[in-house]
């Protein structure tokens, strides 16, 4: 399997956990239950698999090599995905911001949860479609064939030895917990 169907299989669990968000922020602004737990645990599967494993590939490695390959450093596609990955670590810190104060009593901090989940879902349904379409095709013209082999290798160095043995099996079981906890 190349290196970019790896990550697109990984924006896949990525997308269920933003359907997630959305079903959740739709039931909070109808007036139903949602623990705000539920968003604490979404901001730690986001910092744990979407930026922890799947970013720390893409930056890491695949980043590095459309570098190495051409692609500019400044102005071009890797520094806009950059940026955006950045701009979600914000987003996702500013959810779980407002589920701590609104699990520890401040209502206030529901609506900052609503607005930072949708403003995340939105900026990464666009980050995946921009990737997914442009950025990865690129990736599979720029980078030699050989080198496919060598970016899978270091992405499972970066999965194993890097984010640690188990790990990305505990955030697929998490991605489907949030799914299940709204169905």
């Amino acid at each position: 399997m190349k290196a970019t169907e790896i990550l697109m299989e990984e924006h896949a669990v990525i997308e269920r956990v933003l359907t997630a968000l959305v079903t959740a922020v739709h039931r909070l602004e109808a007036g139903e239950t949602v623990r705000p737990g539920f968003f604490i645990d979404a901001a730690d599967f986001i910092k744990g698999f979407a930026d922890g494993c799947h970013h720390k590939k893409e930056e890491d490695v695949l980043f590095v090599s459309l570098l190495a390959h051409g692609l500019p450093t400044q102005g071009g596609p890797v520094q806009v995905m950059l940026a955006e990955h950045d701009q979600g670590r914000r987003l996702a810190n500013q959810m779980r911001a407002g589920a701590q104060r609104w699990e520890a009593g401040d209502l206030s901090g529901r609506q900052q949860v609503i607005n930072a989940a949708r403003d995340y879902v939105a900026l990464l349904r666009n980050h995946i479609f921009k990737e997914n379409n442009v950025l990865f095709p690129l990736a599979d013209k720029v980078v030699p064939p050989l080198e496919h082999d060598k970016i899978t290798q270091d992405f499972e160095r970066v999965e194993h030895e890097e984010t640690g043995e188990g790990v990305h099996e505990k955030y697929l079981a998490l991605a489907e917990k949030l799914e299940k906890e709204l169905e």
